[in-house]
């Protein structure tokens, strides 16, 4: 009986978990939104176990904080998160996916430019939303495949934490994104070609700096100016 019951509050851990992050990911629930166990629980028609659970459980991949006498609540990632997330991120993925490169097939390379071809059909008519969705996807296909799972743990972690998010650089830059695109088929190339793993790694450790580089242009390039003193 005690098994059954176990699984039961599963299930409903997981179903609360995907219901939250859905939200999350959408920008339904957005950074610092306050996420109330109790009405959570009645929208979803389980008690407040599971959905503890499901908190704990994006507490532990940084989407949500908990906060004593506040509660838990959408994770707030500012500008210094950002930075560091993303010069982690370079180093990770491009570890992950140095690693992955020998267990990429020709399958997973026509998925990935056919994924990139959408990429470039966005850029006419730019959705950065859409585009950053493809863009993730694009990742995905090279970096999944990596024999390392702890490393792969750090990556997904990364990208959860980005995803809140997920349009600000292409939106500040969108002339990041074509560039993204050509970067992409290098990658590609790279990888197809049988490119020695430190050149695969170097390229997409470069092609994720690269990005953090054109926010800090940005960031430079719209700073108010300091007030003139008296």
């Amino acid at each position: 009986m005690s098994d059954l019951v176990g699984t039961a509050t599963r299930s409903k851990s997981e179903l609360a978990y995907s219901w939250i992050r859905s939200r999350i990911e959408e920008g339904i629930f957005v950074p610092g939104y306050r996420l109330v166990l109790g009405a959570i629980a009645k929208e979803l028609h389980v008690s407040v176990v599971p959905v503890r659970e499901a908190i704990r459980r994006l507490e532990a991949e940084g989407l949500v904080t908990f906060e004593r006498n506040v509660g838990a609540q959408v994770a707030m990632l500012n500008e210094t998160g950002y930075v560091t997330t993303m010069q982690t991120l370079s180093i990770l993925e491009g570890a992950a996916t140095m690693l992955s490169a020998p267990f990429i097939d020709a399958n997973a390379i026509a998925a990935a430019r056919a994924v990139n071809a959408e990429m470039a059909d966005c850029l006419d008519h730019f959705d950065p939303h859409r585009f950053t969705e493809l863009n993730r996807e694009f990742h995905s296909i090279l970096f999944e495949q990596c024999p390392n799972d702890n490393l792969l743990d750090l990556v997904h972690r990364g990208w959860n934490s980005l995803n809140m998010l997920r349009d600000s650089t292409f939106s500040f830059v969108p002339g990041r994104a074509h560039q993204s695109v050509v970067e992409h088929d290098g990658i590609l190339a790279l990888i197809e070609s049988g490119a020695p793993s430190l050149e695969i790694e170097l390229a997409a450790r470069a092609h994720r700096t690269r990005t953090l580089d054109a926010f800090h242009e940005y960031q430079a390039s719209h700073k108010r100016p300091s007030p003139v003193q008296p």
